[in-house]
């Protein structure tokens, strides 16, 4: 199989403290074409960048989760503009909305969405979007701004995803589109264009079949492309090439100033 581009991962996770640098050295030559890890706060932000400065198909994406808004304190987003101007920052994320965990500030988590999304169309950056048990509340969003970006980990309806391709935006889908239980979201992705699909891991989260219940890493993106060709009625190659080639267009790598 050719090389595959990771849209999504969490690479200063803790789950990779003990072989981070090795593992992407191994990824980079024998699976991953480019990896884009993405950060939750400042401090994980930087972290991202830190990582990307190490090798040069690694890049960062930079934001506050909604799960972390309410421990971000002082201007963030003077902070996150100075992160967001390394060169190897390629997107402000992974930003949205997420009512899952109580307690949850609804009114908090949307100025924060809101204010980075602006951040991002003042930089000219692309938005990587979050959401979860939120889908009402982030599509009024959405609508508002419609904003250069990417929904990813999709797992929503077809009419969810009509919408959000008529703002113009990009879906990604993770290995959750080899569970058993995957119903709408295949539904889903079959109607979705290839040309507007992105691949990701979400690592070390959302395994893929065969592997659920093993930390995620980009290697197992492998198992996620074929599922995604299985469905689009393509090869593995024509999809990945495909999927390659969005994520090039959509983050402009190594193109930045």
């Amino acid at each position: 199989m050719i090389k595959i581009t990771d849209t999504h991962s969490h690479y200063d996770d803790e789950a990779f403290d003990n072989d981070r640098y090795e593992l992407l050295d191994k990824l980079l030559k024998e699976s991953c074409e480019k990896i884009v890890t993405l950060g939750c706060d400042i401090t994980k932000s930087m972290k991202s960048l830190e990582i990307a400065e190490k090798f040069d198909n690694v890049y960062a994406a930079v934001g506050v989760h909604p799960e972390n808004c309410n421990d971000v304190d002082g201007d963030y987003i003077a902070e996150l503009k100075k992160l967001a101007a390394h060169p190897k920052a390629v997107a402000i994320g992974e930003i949205g909305l997420d009512y899952h965990w109580e307690p949850f500030d609804k009114e908090r988590e949307a100025r924060f969405f809101r204010r980075q999304i602006e951040l991002a169309k003042e930089l000219d950056l692309p938005v990587c979007v979050h959401s979860r048990d939120s889908t009402k509340d982030l599509m009024d969003i959405l609508r508002e701004y419609k904003p250069n970006g990417v929904v990813h980990c999709f797992s929503g309806s077809i009419d969810t995803a009509r919408e959000i391709l008529s703002f113009g935006m990009m879906i990604s889908f993770t290995g959750l589109i080899t569970f058993k239980n995957a119903r709408k979201a295949i539904e889903a992705c079959k109607y979705i264009p290839i040309d507007r699909i992105m691949l990701e891991t979400d690592s070390p989260y959302m395994t893929p079949v065969p592997h659920r219940g093993e930390r995620n890493d980009s290697g197992f993106l492998c198992y996620t492309a074929e599922k995604l060709a299985e469905i689009k009625g393509l090869t593995v190659e024509e999809t990945v090439r495909i999927c390659n080639r969005n994520a090039e267009e959509f983050f402009n790598f190594g193109k930045k100033g």
